[in-house]
């Protein structure tokens, strides 16, 4: 007896579909200019100052540094996501704010302004998308693929996946080693763009150096760095990497589908949610990357249909770690020990 197909939906519902919820988050896209200046105020004026006394206590006390230094850590969270709001063109009205202010975040968080512009707006448009894996995104393999490769390439997979390097060692890579580079792909005025920071980021670096010695920059950068890396590194890769997650490929991926089905509402104790700039609401922002990080929650509370979601807390979070291929056959992201099935 053979298998019934379920049809795909036509264009004209998946039209319908969208227009239903654009509706609704376009009241939510307007910048404030009052929220976002305060928002600077309070992500960047915090972790200068706290940049700036972790230095003066290096040589009296190295807890307190350290102390000092992951907490700058996590405010520099913060100022990453006005550097991902100024990428979307949603922190501000004006085009050129969003640019220059998107240029000094990156150089706070290391990371080139353009260049990854153009990676992470790859990402939006393929999230779930099997056939359009490998830019802005977590390295993810079907159970098949898995199985067809070989000693080498399995390897290195599990590597890559190992929470470990993963969580501790992939942020310090990422942010100080990966995002020096250009990728191949990249425009050309995009690679400028890393060559550019790669010099503002040297300098910087240089003149640090030069005034409080190096192990004593390279103990609070690295601190620093990794806070706020792996704390990055772990929310987007929950935001995706979870068992009811969404993966698609040809006419069977849908946008809406990958916005509500394969991004999590990541519901996070208040304090965590302010530091990470509430992109936790992770379906509304994949839903509307225009909508600024200070909207998020009101439109997420706003409909009905937004609440519909995947929904992760702090403990069930925790379960994603050991998830590692996608089954095409059960729709789920599943650990290794569905290989013995």
């Amino acid at each position: 007896m053979s298998e019934i197909e379920t049809p795909l939906p036509s264009a004209s519902s998946k039209r319908k579909k969208t227009a239903s919820w654009r509706k609704i988050v376009a009241k939510y896209q307007t910048p404030s200019l009052k929220k976002s200046v305060w928002q600077i105020i309070n992500s960047m004026g915090p972790f200068i100052a706290i940049w700036i006394l972790s230095y003066f206590t290096v040589e009296k006390s190295m807890p307190l540094t350290l102390g000092l230094a992951a907490l700058a850590g996590l405010f520099l969270v913060r100022v990453f996501i006005i550097f991902h709001d100024c990428g979307h063109g949603s922190f501000f009205k004006s085009k050129t704010a969003n640019q220059t202010i998107g240029f000094i975040a990156g150089l706070m968080t290391l990371t080139p302004f353009r260049h990854w512009r153009w990676q992470h707006a790859a990402h939006h448009s393929s999230s779930g998308n099997l056939d359009e894996r490998g830019v802005g995104d977590v390295w993810t393999m079907t159970v098949k693929e898995y199985k067809a490769a070989g000693f080498w390439l399995r390897l290195q997979y599990r590597l890559t996946r190992n929470p470990v390097i993963l969580f501790l060692l992939t942020p310090l890579g990422l942010f100080l080693v990966y995002q020096r580079f250009a990728y191949k792909f990249a425009k050309r005025r995009d690679r400028y763009d890393v060559y550019i920071m790669n010099a503002c980021i040297l300098v910087y670096f240089a003149a640090m150096i030069s005034i409080f010695g190096f192990w004593n920059f390279t103990f609070i950068q690295l601190t620093m760095t990794g806070v706020s890396g792996a704390a990055g590194v772990w929310l987007f890769y929950v935001q995706h990497q979870f068992e009811d997650t969404y993966w698609r490929s040809g006419e069977e991926w849908d946008y809406t589908d990958s916005a509500m089905k394969g991004s999590s509402f990541y519901r996070l104790p208040a304090l965590l949610n302010w530091f990470s700039g509430n992109i936790g609401y992770h379906h509304i922002h994949h839903l509307s990357s225009r909508i600024p990080n200070y909207n998020l929650r009101a439109c997420h509370e706003s409909e009905p249909f937004f609440q519909q979601v995947p929904e992760l807390t702090l403990r069930t979070s925790l379960r994603s770690i050991k998830l590692r291929l996608w089954d095409e056959d059960s729709g789920k992201l599943v650990g290794y020990e569905a290989l013995r099935s």
